[in-house]
C-alpha cells in the first residue's frame, strides 16, 4: 500500500519537524518493558528506526501516568522528568508527548518530541493541532491492525499447497513465506513475537527398530500435539525429518512460556518425547534471529538431556 500506516506516519513527523521545529520527532510503541521506535525524523540524536529504549526510563511512561504534562517547553522543570534515566543517554531540553490508544483503550505507544534546548512557552498553544494528529494516526493504525487478521487468513489460504503431506502442518516453503509476512508486521507495528523450535528425541531410533511406519506414527502424534497447542492466530510447520516449529504470533514471553508447557503437556500425552527451544523476537532483531536462537536453546535442552542420562 502506498499510503500505509508507516508511510504516513512518516510523512507526519516531517510535517511536524518543518512546524515546530525539534530535532527529533517518534513514533513509538510500548511493549513490555521496550519503548520501540517505529518511526523517527531524527536531527541530531542518531536515533533511527528500530532503535528500542527501557519505557520505563522515558518521559512518556511518566506523562501517560499524569506525573507529567503532554507539553513541556523546558523540560528540566518538571520534577518527574528530572528525574527520568532517559536523561542519561538524550539530552532533553523540551519535550511532547501525545498517547496512542488501541481501540480498547489500552496504551499503543506515543507521537513525541524532544529537543536538546528549551523552546518557547507558545509551543502549548499547540498542544490541540497535536492531539488532532495524534488522533488521526491512532484511527489510522487501528484500521490498519484490525485488517491485518483478513490478511493473513488470505495469506494461508495462499500457502494451503505448501503443507506436509504426512502432518497437514505447513512445509518449509509454507514456514518461510508466513515468517516473512508476520516479521514485516513486528517490524511495523512493534509486535512481539516467539518461535518454538522443537526435535523429536527418538524418530531415528523408532524408524530402526520399529520400521517407518512406526516412525510415520510419531510424527503423525507430534503434529497432533502441536496443532492442540498452538493458538488459531499460530503458524505450526514440519521442516522436514523430525523437526517442527511454531510462530507464536503477538506472542510476549510469558505467553509464550504458558505455550510451552502446554506444548510439553500434549506431547506426553501423546507419548512423544521431545526437545523443545524458545526465543522472543527481540525489537531490535527479528523474527529469523529468534528462530536460530530457539534453534540453539533447543540443542542445548538435547545436549543437557543426553548429560543426564549418561551422567
Amino acid at each position: 500500500m502506498n499510503q500505509n500506516f508507516h508511510a504516513v506516519a512518516q510523512r507526519t513527523l516531517q510535517f511536524l519537524h518543518r512546524r515546530f521545529g525539534f530535532a527529533l520527532w517518534m513514533l513509538t510503541r510500548a511493549e513490555g518493558k521496550d519503548w520501540i521506535v517505529l518511526a523517527a525524523e531524527d536531527h541530531g540524536y542518531g536515533v533511527n528506526e528500530g532503535k528500542v529504549f527501557r519505557w520505563e526510563d522515558s518521559f512518556c511512561s511518566r506523562m501517560v501516568k499524569g506525573l507529567g504534562p503532554r507539553i513541556s517547553p523546558d523540560a528540566q522543570e518538571i520534577k518527574s522528568y528530572v528525574a527520568a534515566p532517559i536523561n542519561s543517554q538524550l539530552k532533553i531540553g523540551a519535550y511532547i508527548g501525545i498517547p496512542l490508544l488501541r481501540t480498547d483503550g489500552s496504551l499503543f505507544g506515543t507521537l513525541c518530541a524532544v529537543d536538546p534546548s528549551p523552546q518557547p512557552p507558545r509551543i502549548v498553544e499547540e498542544q490541540e493541532l497535536l492531539e488532532l494528529l495524534a488522533n488521526l494516526l491512532n484511527r489510522l493504525l487501528n484500521a490498519e491492525i484490525s485488517g491485518e487478521e483478513t490478511a493473513r487468513r488470505a495469506e494461508r489460504i495462499e500457502m494451503e499447497m505448501n503443507r506436509d503431506k504426512l502432518t497437514s502442518l505447513y512445509n518449509r516453503r509454507g514456514w518461510d513465506s508466513l515468517l516473512a509476512k508476520e516479521e514485516e508486521r513486528c517490524r511495523r507495528y512493534g509486535h512481539p513475537a516467539c518461535v518454538i523450535f522443537v526435535d523429536l528425541d527418538e524418530l531415528k531410533t523408532i524408524n530402526d527398530t520399529k520400521g517407518h511406519l512406526a516412525g510415520d506414527a510419531l510424527l503423525v502424534s507430534a503434529a497432533r500435539a502441536i496443532m492442540q497447542s498452538a493458538r488459531a492466530t499460530d503458524v505450526a510447520a514440519r521442516f522436514g525429518g523430525d523437526e517442527f516449529a511454531i510462530l507464536a504470533i503477538e506472542c510476549d514471553a510469558a505467553a509464550a512460556a504458558v505455550l510451552v508447557e502446554r506444548l510439553r503437556a500434549q506431547l506426553e500425552t501423546q507419548g512423544v518425547k521431545a526437545s523443545i527451544g524458545v526465543a522472543r523476537r527481540q525489537p531490535d532483531k527479528s523474527l529469523f534471529d529468534a528462530l536460530t536462537e530457539a534453534d540453539a536453546a533447543m540443542y542445548a535442552e538435547k545436549n543437557a538431556r543426553k548429560e543426564q542420562g549418561s551422567a
